[in-house]
């Protein structure tokens, strides 16, 4: 039996959906040493001045971000932030590089692969952004499909989104999906090779499942509502569970050369972040976000299933990610998340 998360809220909808709980308590993560600065909590004060240009890609693990930004928290800190959206995680990339932004949101998988690729640019971690629950991310076929087991899916032609920046592989995961769903399959007793990951669009996988052009999709939000309300799609693994049960999914970080000369400036970021996170347990804030700025639906952004807004840095979760992503094949070789700290 696969380990699964305890002590979240759930409630139950009518479509048999489980809504999860956002945010935990600030009083419990905020841990010494956990600090991507070395304290315990960033004092939140900004010099006189201070701008900071973040680039970021719409969607639900970056969504207090742009609840931050309506509300008009930064400036309450009185911290300047320009956020400018991206349609994919390599113009993300390309704006951090280039100098035209100075902190970045996204996946892990992308970042981590970049610090290795890359070492004229070294990036370090601010904060930990968006973390998995139960069904954030899950392998789904269609209702009528002979598959109804993990078991069942070796062999199976999975879609899946195309890579951002870790390249598609022969027989290696290139997405922190195509990660954490291997550690899943092995978790379940089937080899992740046995499985054909059939990279795509996003926004093409829910047809795809649909008209057969593969036998699953492994897919997040909105796309698993989108199958399960549109196709009546069936969840046959949750690709975060045991290994990767709580796994971190998108952080937050910035070139160390910015991050050296505007420490000030980054920790009074991260403090507006640790507020605008934990405040993510309040859906209207939330739900106008996903509707205005990642452009869903209003019954999408009120149902989906949404996972936990971390609001405290833990160095050993985000170490899970490198170690998961080197043993599987989407790193060349170990990558020691520590040292991706400012001292």
């Amino acid at each position: 039996m696969k380990a699964m998360p305890l002590g979240r809220s759930a409630q139950r909808l009518g479509s048999g959906r489980v809504r999860i709980a956002v945010g935990c308590a600030v009083a419990v993560l905020l841990l010494t040493g956990c600090s991507a600065f070395g304290g315990s909590s960033a004092s939140g004060t900004s010099p006189s001045g201070a701008s900071i240009t973040v680039a970021a890609v719409p969607g639900v693990g970056d969504a207090p971000l742009y609840v931050a930004m309506r509300q008009g928290l930064f400036q309450q800190h009185g911290l300047t932030v320009h956020l400018d959206s991206y349609q994919t995680m390599a113009q993300v990339m390309t704006a951090l590089h280039q100098g035209q932004a100075d902190v970045a949101v996204g996946d892990y998988a992308d970042f981590f692969y970049e610090q290795q690729t890359d070492k004229s640019a070294p990036m370090v971690v601010l904060a930990d952004g968006y973390d998995a629950a139960p069904n954030t991310m899950d392998v789904l076929v269609r209702p009528n499909s002979p598959i109804t087991t993990p078991q069942g899916l070796a062999g199976a032609r999975i879609g899946t989104a195309e890579p951002q920046m870790i390249p598609d592989q022969v027989d290696a995961p290139y997405s922190l999906e195509t990660v954490a769903a291997s550690s899943a399959l092995d978790n379940d007793g089937v080899q992740p090779n046995s499985v054909k990951w059939v990279p795509m669009p996003a926004k093409d996988l829910v047809n795809a499942l649909r008209t057969r052009q593969v036998d699953a999709i492994l897919v997040t939000e909105p796309q698993i509502f989108q199958a399960e309300t549109q196709i009546g799609a069936r969840t046959i693994l949750d690709a975060c569970s045991g290994q990767t049960v709580n796994l971190p999914l998108d952080g937050y970080f910035a070139p160390k050369s910015f991050a050296e000369k505007h420490q000030a400036a980054l920790e009074a970021f991260r403090s507006v972040m640790t507020r605008a996170q934990a405040d993510a347990v309040q859906p209207a804030p939330l739900e106008a976000v996903l509707m205005n700025n990642a452009k869903m639906s209003r019954e999408t952004a009120s149902l989906i299933t949404v996972g936990q807004y971390p609001t405290a840095l833990k160095v050993t979760s985000l170490q899970r990610v490198a170690d998961l992503m080197s043993f599987y094949g989407a790193l060349t070789h170990s990558l020691v998340v520590s040292q991706m700290l400012l001292p």
